[in-house]
């Protein structure tokens, strides 16, 4: 699973479709994702002393990973996402349209610095 949150991604099927959205949470056992803005739906609440309003809340549900497609921040456009060793050892994401670095996954191991050197 290669989306982290903060990321941009744009949603591919689904009543949200086209929508972009920053990812809010990352469920990685479930293969789910929560996107702002994007899969909203109802939720009556009560009467309480949390809520004395009580009434209707929106919040968003999350959405099956396999629906959305991180958008590159060097080309904006939707991309698929590849892993690869950086120069230092360390893996990083990248854009399989543009080959731009999309940031770190994993810092440099030990071993490989010392093979390098």
């Amino acid at each position: 699973m290669r989306i982290k949150v903060n990321d941009t991604v744009l949603v591919t099927s689904g009543d949200d479709k086209g929508k972009r959205g920053r990812v809010l949470r990352v469920d990685r056992a479930g293969a789910k994702v929560v996107v702002e803005g994007v899969n909203k739906v109802w939720k009556h609440v009560r009467r309480s002393q949390k809520n004395p309003q009580g009434g209707r809340l929106s919040k968003e549900l999350p959405i099956d990973l396999s629906k959305v497609q991180l958008v590159c921040t060097a080309c904006n456009r939707p991309t698929r996402v590849g892993a690869r060793l950086a120069a230092d050892g360390s893996k990083e994401r990248f854009c399989k349209k543009c080959g731009a670095a999309l940031g770190q996954i994993a810092p440099a191991k030990a071993r490989r610095a010392t093979q390098e050197a």
